[in-house]
């Protein structure tokens, strides 16, 4: 298998500390890590498995972390450049807060879905939503996430396994 790029934005946070953790599992010798601004879209060219991280940003944070956002942008680049996704995997991962936004946990995750989709990506790595305790999420597509929900203002205390459980699967699904 070849290596695997995990790309994440923001960093200095719960995001950036996810996605050094899913790094250091996986290893040097099995995968890169590059925040969203050390990156053009040509990044897709040269891998063909991702693992792509996000956060959903509380209303509080909303008018900062926005003036900063960079999946957009990024997009928009995609699709200028017209880059294709087609016979890529990409297993996506989000954060988010269930208790103070149960009604939009995890919600970028999907953003990240649709925009990735709409260049023909092949998705793996859905995750079951038993365990969580959140009202409503557009990242649940029937009785899964579409990527790995992590928690980290609430469950912290399951990140490890979670992460250890979800890579397990992604790396099989990679190898298929």
């Amino acid at each position: 298998m070849s290596k695997i790029a995990v790309i994440y934005w923001p960093k200095k946070g719960s995001t950036e500390k996810a996605a050094q953790n899913i790094y250091n599992k996986l290893g040097s010798e099995k995968a890169d890590i590059f925040s969203l601004s050390q990156i053009s879209p040509s990044v897709f060219n040269e891998y063909d498995f991702f693992i792509v991280g996000g956060n959903t940003v509380g209303a509080d944070n909303w008018e900062d972390a926005h003036k900063g956002e960079r999946w957009g942008p990024f997009y928009a680049s995609m699709k200028e450049q017209k880059i294709s996704l087609k016979g890529k995997k990409i297993a996506l991962f989000g954060l988010g807060d269930q208790v103070r936004y149960p009604e939009h946990f995890v919600n970028d995750m999907k953003l990240l879905y649709d925009y990735f989709g709409e260049f023909q990506a092949n998705f793996v790595g859905f995750w079951p939503v038993d365990g969580y305790d959140h009202t409503d999420s557009s990242a649940v597509i029937g009785d899964v996430f579409v990527g790995l929900a992590l928690d980290e203002d609430n469950q912290s205390n399951l990140t490890n396994e979670r992460i250890d459980l979800w890579l397990n699967k992604v790396v099989r699904e990679f190898e298929r």
